[in-house]
């Protein structure tokens, strides 16, 4: 056995000991079978956000566009970011990557619900300007 055959065995000997039960791909076909139907998944939900932006959905689309963005990150964690393994260094960034935007979140409900009632939009007055009136009854335009 060559030294170079050597090496790769080994290597992949440590990937089957530090991944264990998880099958790593070989080659671009394996790694296309594998990613390929999570992208489409993934433009699909894409695709749904943006024809939700066009549905009259009342209270209710807030509700359910984040829970598309919240299937979309939970994909996205799972398979791209590989967290599903268990590699407890990749589980520690993922949490606090998610602490992190819990806490920006947080943060940006606290400063809507604290907001003076006058500074929201739909309690503003109507301040537009109407053309100052002439002696004569027309436009001064």
């Amino acid at each position: 056995m060559s030294t170079g055959a050597r090496h790769e065995r080994a290597l992949e000997q440590a990937v089957e000991q530090a991944l264990p039960g998880e099958a790593t791909p070989r080659s671009a076909g394996a790694i296309l079978a594998r990613s390929l139907p999570v992208w489409l998944v993934l433009v699909g939900l894409a695709l749904a956000s943006c024809a939700l932006a066009y549905l009259p959905m009342g209270r209710w689309n807030m509700a359910v566009s984040l829970g598309i963005a919240a299937a979309k990150m939970l994909l996205i964690g799972l398979f791209f970011m590989h967290l599903r393994r268990p590699d407890p260094l990749l589980r520690l960034a993922g949490g606090a990557w998610l602490l992190w935007v819990g806490f920006l979140a947080a943060l940006v409900f606290a400063d809507q619900a604290t907001r003076a009632p006058l500074t929201q939009p739909e309690h503003m007055e109507d301040r537009t300007m109407e053309p100052p009136e002439t002696a004569g009854g027309r436009s001064g335009f």
